[in-house]
Parts: C-alpha cells; structure tokens; sequence
C-alpha cells in the first residue's frame, strides 16, 4: 500500500509530448532540466525555478525539454486538501525547495510515514497551496488552429534574432491580415506581444539554469538594449532579472 505522501526522485531523458493523469494530487518540480505543460488551452515551461501545482484527475500534457532530474511530491486526496485551481504554474520559494529536498527520502516504496515524515509532508502541501495563490505570468495561451500553431512555432525559432511579422505570416502560409486576426482571438494578444513574452519565458529559463550574466541572457533572447529588456521583464513578472534570480537562489 502506497503511503499518504511521497517523493517520485527520478530521471529523464528529452521526450516529446505526453498526455498525464494521476489520482493524486501531484507537485510536478525539476531539480534539473525544463518540463513543458499543456493544459486547458494554455501552456507553461518549467525550469527549476518554477512548480506546477495539479489536481488528482486533472489531465495533462507534459514535454521534456531537456535532460530532467525530477523531485516531485504526490500527495493522496485524503491527505492534503484540493488545489484551488485544477493546475497552477507558480515561483518555488527557497522554503518550498528544501522541503521538496527533505521529501526525497520518502519514496513510492516506503511503507509508512513517521510522524516526522507526515509533518514535513503537511508543512509542504500547506506552503504549496499558499504558493499557489499568486500564479506565475509566464503562460501563453495554446493555439487552436494549425496556421497559428504554425506561426508561433516559427516565431519561437526566430525569436532570438530580428523576426519579421510580415515574413512570418507568409511562411506561415496566410496573409498578414488573417494571421493578426488568429493571434487576437486565439491567444487574446498581438504577435508583437507573444514574441514579447516567448522572450522573457526564455529569459526565465536561463536565469534559473545558467550563471549568466543578465546582460548577456538579455542579447541572447533577442533583445539588443538591456534598459528595454528589464522594462519588459518587470512587467511581466514585477521583479527585475536580478531581482527574479536573487529570489530563488536566497
């Protein structure tokens, strides 16, 4: 019999997308590596620096991006109460990240939780659930449609350089005009402002997997003034890139 709470500690190679359900409530974290999710029309990445928060039953899609070391936590229905929201993406607090850390310990495999155990379980279901309640802004809406995805595929590969709207629609195969149309009522934004946040996403990424400097994270996402780059970072997550790195590596 499986115990009330436990840590899945285990490894991955890059995969492609995957659908995923379980009957547990599940806190999806990388201790190394990005996950990417697909859920409810909208879609996440997950580098050490992020958590995903999911209800038991809930379906998901996830992708690994790149070579995963995964440290997350399942805990049963009758053991921690329901998320608010059947799937929350959100920033792991240096809290949050050692007590996942003492979970390990506690596998699939143990056959009961001491009394220890069982605290430290409930500690971190509780500071999860409290995380939870200020979602993470790096999301973009999934598209509906191929032309779309199509698109927003090529934006993602060019967006380190100087892509063009024009040049990305007729690679597309649309016109401009139809293309402006499916970014605003697919993903309720302009094509400038998902190039936007595709960017700044990535800028997440390194700042919590590399030692970079935010200089050279800003040139490498495709920003040329770093004034700019902190201007857009802010506000999209509140906190400058040094600000952001700083409140996961306290």
């Amino acid at each position: 019999m499986e115990p009330d709470a436990y840590c899945f500690h285990r490894s991955f190679e890059p995969a492609g997308p995957t659908e995923f359900r379980t009957d547990r409530h599940y806190l999806l974290y990388a201790l190394e590596g990005t996950i990417r999710l697909e859920a409810g029309g909208r879609r996440w990445t997950l580098p050490p620096a992020r958590a995903a928060l999911i209800a038991a039953g809930e379906p998901i899609t996830i992708s690994i991006l790149s070579k995963l070391v995964s440290a997350s936590v399942l805990f049963s229905p009758s053991f921690m109460p329901a998320p608010a929201r059947a799937l929350t993406v959100f920033d792991v607090s240096p809290l949050a990240r050692e007590l996942i850390a003492e979970c390990r310990q506690w596998g699939q495999e143990t056959s009961s939780l001491t009394s220890y155990a069982r605290q430290i379980f409930k500690t971190l279901s509780t500071v999860a659930l409290r995380l939870a309640e200020t979602p993470s802004p790096c999301v973009l809406p999934a598209p509906a449609s191929e032309g779309l995805a199509r698109a927003l595929a090529l934006t993602e590969e060019r967006a380190r350089g100087e892509p063009d709207f024009d040049t990305i629609a007729r690679d597309s195969g649309q016109s401009p005009r139809t293309l402006a149309r499916r970014f605003s009522e697919e993903m309720g934004m302009t094509w400038r402002e998902a190039l936007r946040r595709i960017r700044i996403i990535r800028a997440v990424e390194a700042l919590a997997m590399t030692d970079a400097s935010v200089t050279d994270i800003c040139l490498s996402v495709g920003y040329t003034s770093l004034s700019a780059f902190n201007a857009a970072f802010r506000d999209l997550t509140g906190k400058t890139p040094t600000e952001y790195r700083a409140s996961f590596r306290a």
